[in-house]
């Protein structure tokens, strides 16, 4: 038997539909159908060059499938067994670095992926876009009955790298009950998870920010619990900067999640924050450029600045844990994204790139249309 995938043919290259023999998976590995996989904002970056990746070969890492072949006492030492519906985490700490060692294995400096393998050597099938996919068991993460794995794929990358930005503010001190405003700057799918989030936990006054012309996204922030949505090309700079200034007596806003990846949101994000502010900053995975800031303004508003890249098997459970005890939002997820077939991988990639964002610079990598592949 085999198996489609698309293949990454290089940058600004096509994707290639190609076949692939199906095999027994390796030791330690399970073998999954795919059930969905979506395109992140990283993977559109591999594709216009912005970060290194080899071709050929199957990129994505932001995939769902259910267990079709493994040993099945490998699989029962990890909680698995043929037939479960299995999310992937596939980041690979060393386990032995300074970060690793305290417990920091999200941020380890010798990281290494489970989806970078050969497509010339089986199984071949290592990464998201494909019908079969292996991945090593201890990378994936059982998904609870109660939840529907249409609507885990949704944010399956973006909620655990909202998750973790929120794990890490709370490691620092931050304590959320006494946040009463927040702004989400960037309507992607981390923005759009982040405001769903923020609002669920209780904050009183959560504001979107976009840039762009889609009213359709606008509305979707607004079912998800923001207060208000801010066009700051609508608006211009000055006025959006007075409006969000005005929070709390006109100190500003409490806490600023910045999901856009555009540079410029970084200083309006320090200026819209009140004194002892919180900003998390998990937008700015890729290099999209500099920014002039004012480090005088992170002195005297005593700003908490915190950034967060990657995640952790932690912050995947914690972001089913989320789900679990949301229900009543899955109706609403369930909505969001598009769906294709593998075969129109360069359709969805063109549509992603093309849709409404934060900024001008297409496919901010936090801030990318929601696109899920299904099986």
């Amino acid at each position: 038997m085999k198996a489609k995938a698309a293949v990454f043919m290089g940058e600004k290259k096509p994707f290639e539909i190609r076949e692939f023999e199906i095999t027994k998976p390796p030791k330690g590995y399970a073998q999954m159908k795919l059930i969905a996989s979506g395109i992140c904002g990283t993977d559109i970056h591999m594709h216009n060059g912005k970060l290194a990746v080899a071709a050929p070969s199957i990129i994505g890492h932001e995939f769902i499938g259910r267990i079709s072949d493994a040993d099945p006492e490998e699989a029962a030492s990890f909680g698995l067994k043929i037939g479960d519906n299995v999310i992937a985490d596939i980041a690979v700490p060393c386990g032995e670095c300074l970060l690793c060692k305290s417990g920091d294995d999200a941020n380890c400096v010798n990281m290494k992926v489970t989806n970078g393998g050969s497509i010339d050597e089986a199984p071949y099938l290592y990464g998201g876009y494909t019908e079969v996919n292996y991945t090593p068991l201890a990378n994936l993460i059982r998904i609870p009955d109660s939840i529907d794995p249409a609507v885990a794929a949704i944010f399956a990358c973006p909620g655990p790298t909202a998750m973790h930005a929120f794990h890490l503010a709370r490691l620092a001190g931050v304590d959320f009950t006494k946040i009463r405003s927040a702004v989400v700057q960037g309507l992607g799918p981390v923005g759009c998870f982040a405001v769903m989030y923020l609002h669920a936990i209780g904050i009183e006054s959560v504001y979107a920010i976009t840039a762009g012309n889609n009213e359709e996204r606008e509305a979707l922030a607004k079912k998800l619990g923001a207060k208000e949505v801010l066009n700051l090309t609508a608006m211009g700079t000055e006025a959006f900067t007075q409006r969000l200034q005005k929070e709390n007596g006109g100190l500003g806003v409490d806490l600023c999640f910045e999901a856009s990846g555009a540079p410029s949101a970084v200083v309006q994000g320090m200026d819209i924050l009140r004194n002892r502010g919180v900003y998390l900053v998990p937008g700015q995975y890729s290099n999209s450029g500099g920014v002039v800031i004012q480090p005088q303004m992170i002195t005297f508003k005593a700003l908490h600045i915190i950034g967060s890249s990657q995640y952790s098997m932690l912050d995947v459970n914690a972001y089913l844990t989320f789900l679990d005890e949301h229900k009543q939002l899955h109706d609403c997820i369930s909505k969001l994204g598009t769906r294709y077939h593998i075969e129109e991988v360069n359709q969805a990639f063109a549509d992603s790139i093309s849709a409404d964002i934060y900024t001008e610079d297409a496919a901010s990598a936090a801030d990318a249309a929601a696109a899920v592949f299904e099986g």
